[in-house]
């Protein structure tokens, strides 16, 4: 299925509405061919589910079809599926020079398709997600500090008793992660009058002034972080460098009957040792959007601490996702076509991993 016409050939390489189909294809008609075929990727179970259904396989003609389609793709709408047999869909697409992901937190998909030191451009979909993620923190706080649980269930029970509860105003709020979603969730943080600290990224030469926080540590300093935090957010990618950074020893520098919100990625945490904590009290609250292991297995301990809210990682899918990220591969896609790569938005570090 190799091209003559001269045109660049985008694959749609996991589910995706025909309306957004037919917005990448009017960025530029002449210019480019988008390859869709519905056929070929699995029935989706929710509105903007970019996996699909568990367990959907494309019979031996289809897979060749498949094939195909990736031998003549320069560029691709996500990372490709494995075959059948476990070989990296990307073997399969030699030619391709760019791929748009549909998510932000891809570091470790780098990692494991070899990528981190690959010229393949890859852009992913930072910021689309910043402000559901920010509702989700907002919703974990709230129903903590307001104690939902309580009036949920005196309410069930029809019983009637006064109680003082207590507010974010003069909280401080720890951030891990300053990027566009840590910025996001400071800035409401600042509108509940939080007081608003975060960790520094290795390297980084940002200051507390410039991102309008009232106090930033340095990349050495987490347990000093810790120490003042009354709500930790994780909102950092999965690199080498995070990899299990809130581990026992973190946890327990956190202040007593603190909240922990994470909406980072599982791995950055010692999942046993939140447990502990959790049961403990030291941690009075968590609301965990993210897991070391996703579909939480059924004998996890984490299904029935009374102090937990687990959100199946869709804190983040809204309505109007494929639509922001379609935007962003829209915007993207004309300046690479008009050679104005230094325009493109949301270039990821392949070796840095975000």
């Amino acid at each position: 299925m190799k091209k003559n016409d001269g045109s660049t050939t985008i694959l749609i390489t996991t589910p995706l509405e025909v309306k957004h189909i037919d917005r990448i294809r009017s960025v530029s008609p002449e210019k480019i061919t988008v390859l869709y075929d519905p056929d070929l990727l699995p029935p989706t179970r929710y509105t903007c589910d970019h996996n699909g259904v568990d367990g959907f396989t494309l019979s031996p003609d289809q897979e060749h079809r498949w094939k195909k389609y990736l031998e003549s793709a320069d560029i691709l709408w996500n990372f490709p599926p494995n075959a059948r047999d476990g070989t990296c869909g990307l073997d399969f697409a030699p030619d391709v020079k760019w791929i748009q992901t549909t998510s932000s937190g891809i570091g470790k998909r780098i990692e494991e398709l070899n990528l981190t030191d690959s010229d393949i451009l890859i852009t992913n979909s930072r910021g689309v997600h910043a402000g559901p993620l920010t509702e989700f923190v907002f919703l974990v706080l709230l129903s903590h500090i307001k104690r939902l649980l309580k009036m949920q269930t005196e309410q069930k029970e029809r019983h009637w008793e006064r109680f003082c509860s207590n507010e974010l105003a003069g909280q401080t709020l720890g951030l891990i992660g300053m990027g566009e979603l840590g910025r996001k969730i400071a800035s409401i943080g600042r509108v509940f009058d939080m007081r608003i600290i975060a960790l520094a990224s290795p390297g980084s030469r940002k200051t507390a002034r410039e991102l309008s926080i009232d106090k930033l540590f340095s990349n050495n300093q987490l347990h000093d972080m810790l120490r003042e935090t009354d709500a930790l957010v994780l909102a950092a990618p999965h690199t080498p460098e995070t990899e299990k950074m809130i581990d026992d020893n973190a946890l327990g520098a956190l202040k007593e009957g603190s909240v922990f919100v994470n909406i980072a990625r599982g791995d950055l945490v010692d999942e046993l040792a939140l447990i502990k904590h959790l049961k403990h009290g030291r941690i009075a609250f968590a609301g965990l959007d993210t897991l070391t292991v996703e579909p939480l297995p059924k004998d996890s301990l984490l299904w029935d601490l009374p102090n937990v809210l687990i959100s199946p990682h869709s804190a983040s899918t809204v309505e109007a996702e494929n639509e922001r990220i379609t935007e962003i591969f829209c915007h993207n896609l004309l300046c690479y076509l008009e050679g104005r790569q230094e325009d493109m938005r949301n270039i990821v570090d392949n070796r840095l991993m975000y």
